[in-house]
C-alpha cells in the first residue's frame, strides 16, 4: 500500500473501508490489488456491470417466460391430468429455491461469473430436457427439466445482488432496481412469442407446444455467452481485491457454513429484517397471483381479459423499479418497505372484496400486488445485502433467496387449499396476514438500522 493511500486507520483507508467494509461491497477511490483505480475507471467498471446485467436478465427473462406460458398446457396433455399439470410449475419454484443457494455458494468461492454463467446453463439444459420430454411424452423427464429451468430463474434473482458489489452506498438500491426493471423485457416480450414459438416448431418437425422452450434455451444460451464474455473485470472479485488493500487480507470462505448465515441473521438486524420481508412480500404475491386468473375464470372472465390482469400485475412488478430505487436511496430502505407493505394492504382490498370475472378491482389489485412486491423486493434485497458482512454476503444472499422460494411454494399450496375451502375473498385475508409480517420487519430495520444514505456515507453496519 503506498504512501497516499495509509494504513486501513488512516482517512483514505476509512474511505475504502466505507465503500468494501463489512456491510458495503463496492469502492470509489482505493487501491485494487496493489494498482490505484482512477474514479473515471471505477464508474466505467460498474457501468459495463450494469449493462451486461441487463442485457442477461432481459434473455434471461425472455427464456423463462416463453416456455412457463405453456408449461402446464404441455404437462397436461403429456400425463392427461390436470392436477398433475400444476406440478411443472412447483418444481420450477423448488428448483429456483435449491440453485439460488448452490450457485450464491460458487460465486463465494469463484466470483459472480461463474455463479451466473452455470445458472443459465443449467437453465438452457433444463429446457433441452423440457423439449424432448415433449417429444418422447415424458412427464417425469419434463419435471426434471422445469427443475433445471429453475436454475436460470436463481441466476436472475442473483443478478440483483451482483448489481450492489461496486454501487456507491447511495446508488446501491437504484443500481439493483434497474436490473430488476430489465426483467419487463422479457417478460413482456416472452408469452407474445409463444405463438411464433410453436408455428417455428412444427415446421421442423416438433410438436408446438415445444417451441417456446426452443426459444428459451436461445435465450438461457445467449445470456450464459453474454456473461462469460462481458461480465469482466468479476465485480465481486474486484471489491474483495479492494477490501485486501484497505484491510490487508481477506480470506474467500471455501465452504458453505449455516452456522455463518444463521449468526450473521441473529447479530445483524438489516440481514434478518431484509429476509423476513422478501420472503414474506414474495409469499403474498405468489399466493394471490397464481389463484386470481382462476378466480376470474370462475366468474367468466375470457382468456383475454385474464391476460391483460396478469399483464397489468406484471407491469407493476418491474416497470417502475428504477423509481422505487430512487425512492430507497432518497429515503432509506425502512420507509419503502413500509410504504410496501402499505400498497399491498391496498391491493388485497381491492381484489378480495371484487366479484368473480372481470372488474375494475381486481385489476387495479393486481397491479398494485406487483408494484407492491416491487417495493419490498428492491428495499429488501439491498438491506440484507449492504448489512452482510463481505465473508458471508453470498451465503447471505442466496439463503434468504432459498427461503423466498420455499417459503413461496408452500404459500402457493396453501393458496389453493384456502380458496378452495373457503374462497378468494379469504385468500386475500390470508395474504393480508402475511403482510402484517413484512411491516413488522419494516418497523424492526426502521428502528435498528439506519436511515438513506449519500454517494459518500458510511453503510449500514462496519
Amino acid at each position: 500500500m503506498g504512501p497516499s493511500e495509509g494504513p486501513p486507520g488512516s482517512g483514505a483507508g476509512r474511505r475504502v473501508a466505507g465503500w468494501v467494509g463489512d456491510s458495503a461491497s463496492g469502492f470509489a477511490r482505493g487501491v485494487v490489488g496493489g494498482v490505484r483505480w482512477p474514479d473515471h475507471r471505477i464508474a466505467q467498471v460498474q457501468r459495463r456491470t450494469i449493462w451486461t446485467l441487463v442485457v442477461t436478465q432481459a434473455l434471461g427473462g425472455l427464456g423463462i417466460t416463453v416456455g412457463i406460458a405453456v408449461a402446464a398446457i404441455l404437462a397436461e396433455e403429456i400425463s392427461g391430468s390436470e392436477e398433475l399439470a400444476g406440478l411443472v410449475q412447483t418444481m420450477q419454484v423448488l428448483g429456483a429455491a435449491l440453485a439460488s443457494f448452490l450457485l450464491a455458494h460458487l460465486m463465494g468461492r469463484r466470483g459472480r461469473r461463474p455463479g451466473l454463467f452455470v445458472g443459465y446453463v443449467l437453465g438452457a439444459a433444463g429446457g433441452t430436457l423440457c423439449v424432448l420430454a415433449g417429444v418422447i411424452r415424458s412427464f417425469p423427464l419434463l419435471l426434471v427439466g422445469a427443475t433445471l429451468l429453475g436454475s436460470t430463474t436463481a441466476a436472475n434473482n442473483q443478478s440483483r445482488y451482483a448489481a450492489t458489489d461496486l454501487a456507491a452506498p447511495g446508488r446501491r438500491a437504484r443500481s439493483l432496481a434497474v436490473v430488476v426493471w430489465a426483467t419487463t423485457i422479457g417478460a413482456v416480450a416472452g408469452p407474445n412469442l409463444t405463438g411464433v414459438a410453436g408455428r417455428a416448431a412444427r415446421a421442423v418437425g416438433l410438436p408446438a407446444l415445444t417451441g417456446p422452450f426452443v426459444f428459451g434455451v436461445v435465450g438461457m444460451v445467449a445470456s450464459a455467452i453474454v456473461i462469460a464474455v462481458f461480465l469482466r473485470p468479476d465485480p465481486l472479485l474486484v471489491a474483495r481485491e479492494a477490501a485486501v488493500a484497505a484491510r490487508g487480507g481477506y480470506v474467500a470462505p471455501t465452504s458453505t457454513k449455516w452456522s455463518r448465515v444463521r449468526e450473521v441473521a441473529r447479530t445483524r438486524t438489516g440481514v434478518a429484517a431484509g429476509a423476513a420481508a422478501l420472503a414474506l412480500a414474495h409469499a403474498v404475491m405468489i399466493a394471490v397471483m397464481v389463484m386470481t386468473p382462476l378466480h376470474m375464470h370462475h366468474g367468466g372472465a375470457t382468456l383475454e381479459i385474464i391476460g391483460v390482469v396478469i399483464s397489468a400485475h406484471v407491469l407493476g412488478m418491474f416497470a417502475f423499479a428504477p423509481v422505487v430505487g430512487w425512492a430507497a436511496d432518497r429515503f432509506g430502505r425502512p420507509p419503502v418497505l413500509t410504504a410496501g407493505a402499505g400498497v399491498l394492504f391496498a391491493s388485497l382490498l381491492l381484489s378480495g372484496t371484487a366479484p368473480a370475472g372481470a372488474s375494475w378491482g381486481i385489476g387495479a389489485g393486481l397491479f398494485l400486488l406487483g408494484l407492491g412486491w416491487s417495493f419490498c423486493t428492491v428495499a429488501a434485497s439491498t438491506l440484507l445485502s449492504e448489512s452482510a458482512p463481505l465473508d458471508a454476503r453470498t451465503d447471505v444472499q442466496g439463503a434468504a433467496d432459498l427461503v423466498m422460494g420455499l417459503v413461496a411454494a408452500a404459500a402457493g399450496a396453501l393458496a389453493g387449499l384456502v380458496m378452495g375451502a373457503f374462497g378468494y375473498a379469504a385468500l386475500n385475508v390470508f395474504a393480508a396476514l402475511l403482510v402484517t409480517g413484512v411491516a413488522t420487519a419494516a418497523e424492526f430495520a426502521r428502528r435498528t438500522t439506519g436511515g438513506p444514505l449519500s454517494d459518500d456515507g458510511e453503510p449500514l453496519a462496519l
